[in-house]
């Protein structure tokens, strides 16, 4: 997987004299045998591992599988199949992660227009259902004849009408464009040097991401790699520190680098081996840097705020 790159490119690739010494950080099996401060990457298939994995551990399970379209994820290929199709396959490892999960989980599940719907119905046999989110991937190729496809899903569930929801650990920080003030002092916004700001509640409309890309240091080749600061918003909002995590589709281990920043356990599985060795490579790199662009200080910024003590743009 290592390339040519231009001077400026940050994409994180695997030299050829890693392999060896990252395949020690990954767990090659078909059963998985979990302790709570479990912090497991593991190669093998999703619908397998869960089967053969027992007891509701799980706090969160963040899941970011193949839509229903025809693409090659490194060896592996997922082809598009009819509606009622996909919804079985949805069904086949969804319904494994139910006795996996505590009675206080929350569950995320990324689609698209395509897999939304499947989705919002396999997930409802299962639990309740509490939200959708729309988030702007901001990207993408435009169409003659469409609307271009700027935008994803991300399903909302928990188990219970009990669960983690962290309200102040997600709220942005947003610019004020029309400050209103009583008695003269601001009202319910900061006013500083840098420009006036305030804290918001957090919608089911997410407009501050950026999809990687070359110049970030998270950015890897992986096709459908999501934002770190994506999984720093459900991760905190949805668990606490300690809290375990269970990613089925971990592709380059953004889950789990995310949560090894914020301090939380997980299981990562993904079936690629070589994207199973970057996101080794990710997690070692996470021991020098915890980092999350777009995310400082505790706070969420808006996209392409300007501040001027701040080194990187979000």
């Amino acid at each position: 997987m290592s390339h040519s790159r231009a001077p400026r490119n940050r994409t994180i690739d695997l030299r050829d004299d890693e392999h060896l010494r990252l395949r020690k950080a990954v767990e090659f099996s078909s059963s998985l045998l979990i302790a709570g401060d479990s912090q497991k990457l593991v190669c093998g298939d999703a619908i397998k591992i869960l089967s053969s994995t027992s007891g509701a551990q799980f706090d969160l399970l963040f899941a970011d599988p193949p839509y229903n379209l025809t693409k090659k994820f490194g060896s592996e290929k997922f082809s598009s199949r009819s509606s009622d199709d996909y919804e079985q396959w949805l069904d086949a490892w969804l319904k494994l992660c139910v006795p996996l999960l505590k009675s206080t989980a929350s569950l995320y599940i990324c689609g698209d227009w395509r897999s939304s719907s499947a989705i919002q119905r396999v997930g409802s046999k299962y639990f309740k259902l509490q939200n959708r989110i729309t988030w702007e991937r901001e990207k993408g190729r435009g169409a003659k004849q469409n609307w271009k496809n700027a935008s994803e899903d991300i399903w909302f569930f928990t188990m219970s009408d009990e669960f983690t929801f962290n309200l102040d650990a997600v709220k942005q920080r947003r610019r004020v464009v029309a400050p209103y003030r009583e008695n003269g002092k601001p009202k319910d916004w900061d006013e500083s040097a840098n420009g006036n700001f305030r804290d918001t509640h957090p919608s089911n409309i997410w407009t501050d991401l950026t999809v990687p890309f070359w110049s970030m240091p998270e950015n890897t080749d992986h096709p459908t790699q999501k934002p770190e600061k994506l999984l720093a918003k459900v991760i905190l909002a949805s668990s606490n520190p300690g809290d375990l995590i269970l990613d089925p589709f971990a592709g380059s281990g953004t889950t789990a680098v995310v949560a090894k920043k914020l301090e939380r356990n997980f299981v990562a599985i993904e079936a690629d081996e070589e994207y199973c060795l970057l996101a080794a490579k990710r997690l070692e790199m996470a021991e020098t840097s915890g980092s999350i662009q777009g995310f400082e200080d505790g706070v969420f910024w808006e996209r392409n705020s300007k501040i001027a003590d701040r080194k990187n743009r979000v």
